[in-house]
């Protein structure tokens, strides 16, 4: 039998799917003992007994100053944040997406205008947005829509633009209106392909968050890693690295879930 026909069976699947996160850990494990047996007091690669040790700490532990729980406070502040601008930008690209895409009109005003935009790297605009915006919340939320809105406008043009000329003009000899036709044939079959844009843009949502709240911020998770780089507090960087890829985790998880079941028909290859 050829490999690419071979599909292992679920118990194996999961084992598949631990095996990196193994091998990770117990190099991890290995690097951190022989820097550790090297010197005692290096803080590069804590032990994960240390990091274990770190994460109960923040999780439960209030801070002295403002008794409150430092990392719940600096999650709640990102999410807001990162929900925030990736909800505005989903809002967006689908409205200009669907203009794009169905409108000739819109589509030559606005299509190449769009793809400019795509091509701006946006973290040389985080200076003008805090000039611009101010260093609060709503400069950290304009640069996660301005960094992900275009891509996402520009795929779901192209996924309207894909549908077949046939159930266009089917609607319009029904006598479908320009509105009827994109929220009753363009609109069904654009969700999916929105969550799924969603899903793909999480990971540069959480770098221009971070970024963000990096340069300007008292208070978020970005925030927190790089005020104690300062201490070589490895413990606690990784403890909030790991914290931030189980909340992406969790995120996308639920994505693909709501796709699953709004959009039985579609499969979620992501």
């Amino acid at each position: 039998m050829r490999l690419i026909n071979m599909r292992p069976a679920r118990p194996g699947a999961v084992l598949l799917a631990a095996v990196p996160f193994v091998v990770l850990l117990v190099a991890y494990s290995i690097a951190s003992d022989m820097r550790l047996a090297a010197n005692p007091q290096d803080k590069l690669l804590p032990a994960p007994a240390t990091i274990a040790e770190t994460a109960q700490r923040l999780f439960t532990v209030p801070d002295k100053r403002s008794k409150e729980i430092l990392l719940w406070q600096d999650t709640a502040a990102s999410l807001a944040r990162l929900l925030g601008g990736v909800g505005i930008s989903a809002a967006l690209s689908l409205i200009f997406g669907l203009a794009i895409g169905l409108l000739p009109y819109a589509r030559a005003t606005l299509s190449r205008f769009v793809a400019v935009l795509s091509m701006v790297p946006p973290l040389a605009l985080l200076p003008i947005l805090f000039i611009v915006f101010g260093l609060g919340e709503l400069s950290k939320v304009v640069l996660i829509v301005i960094g992900i809105t275009p891509f996402m406008t520009r795929d779901l043009a192209q996924r309207v633009m894909d549908i077949p000329k046939e159930q266009i003009v089917k609607a319009q000899t029904l006598g479908a209106s320009s509105w009827v036709i994109a929220a009753r044939v363009a609109l069904p079959q654009v969700l999916p392909r929105l969550i799924s844009n969603v899903r793909l843009s999480l990971g540069s949502a959480w770098l221009f968050l971070i970024a963000a709240e990096a340069v300007a911020s008292n208070v978020g998770l970005g925030y927190r890693i790089f005020l104690v780089r300062r201490y070589l507090a490895m413990d606690v960087i990784l403890t909030y690295v790991i914290w931030i890829t189980l909340l992406a985790f969790v995120i996308d998880w639920l994505l693909k879930t709501v796709s699953r079941r709004a959009f039985p028909w579609m499969e979620a290859g992501l």
